[in-house]
């Protein structure tokens, strides 16, 4: 499947299986023994997708990925589909702003694989991309309760490998636990795309349209979607700050826009309408 529609969830799922920043030095009287999270600590898991087979697609396919998240000495990972975003900047745990900037990298198999529409697949598999850039965000923690964050980042990238050019992505996102065992986090995005990565992806060239009876298309750059995403993690010792196997589940909605929309690809043999559910385990120590 296209990984383009997990890239919300997946930017916010470490928060929601291991916990909001606060619970990292969370002093209260029910605090667990050991709190895994005012150190170094790592979260690895696995889950399922079930989405789209590639941006703008009416065809669904089921899809595995892993979860690798966490910090060491300081800095912070953080999944992102098909790769991952790391943070510099130290913050102190108990404060009310804090700031995020990085390095991040990922990959993308946008029309590379399980493409089930045969027009679409006549057309020609594309190479799969290899994205690299910067992560950085800012967050305004405890804003309804001690454990709660308001989080506007932002990921700017560039493909080295198949239609090189830069893609950037706006989100903002809001954490906050229902409990001590349930954490639960809403995201809204929008993608930005320049003229090459729409060539790339929505334009039909001449041999294109020979080959798959598509009209030719010249696309250009813009925004091509915008999504909103809710993901719940809920841990199983009904504690999230012991570490332990937590349960997340996931659920995304994207809106194609401009070229992403109009595009022969989308507009005659898929759905600007995009879903995608999932969920998975973890374990964090």
């Amino acid at each position: 499947m296209s990984n383009r529609f997990l890239i919300a969830s997946f930017a916010v799922i470490g928060a929601a299986v291991v916990s909001a920043p606060a619970l990292a030095q969370d002093g209260s009287a029910d605090a667990p023994a050991k709190n895994v999270l005012a150190g170094d600590h790592l979260t690895v898991g696995v889950g399922a997708a079930y989405g789209p087979s590639y941006d703008g697609s009416d065809d669904m396919v089921l899809s595995a990925f892993p979860i690798v998240q966490g910090e060491w000495k300081g800095i912070q990972f953080n999944p992102r589909a098909g790769g991952i975003a790391l943070d510099f900047i130290p913050d102190d745990k108990d404060s009310r702003i804090s700031f995020s900037l990085g390095p991040v990298v990922g990959a993308s198999f946008n029309r590379n694989r399980q493409i089930k529409d045969p027009v679409v697949r006549a057309a020609g598999k594309l190479a799969w991309a290899l994205e690299v850039g910067a992560s950085g965000g800012v967050s305004v923690n405890k804003l309804l309760n001690d454990y709660d964050s308001l989080t506007l980042s932002a990921d700017v990238k560039w493909d080295v490998r198949a239609y090189k050019g830069m893609t950037w992505t706006p989100t903002l996102s809001y954490l906050t636990p229902l409990s001590k065992a349930v954490l639960v986090t809403a995201s809204v995005s929008a993608r930005h795309v320049d003229d090459d990565y729409a060539k790339y992806y929505y334009s039909v060239t001449p041999a294109q349209s020979l080959a798959s009876g598509l009209p030719v298309y010249n696309a250009k750059g813009g925004w091509d979607s915008v999504n909103a995403g809710l993901l719940v993690g809920w841990d199983l010792s009904g504690d999230l700050r012991d570490g332990g196997f937590a349960l997340f589940a996931l659920g995304n909605y994207a809106r194609m826009l401009n070229d992403g929309k109009n595009t022969p690809f989308t507009s005659l043999r898929g759905e600007a309408n995009q879903w995608t559910i999932g969920g998975g385990v973890a374990y964090t120590f």
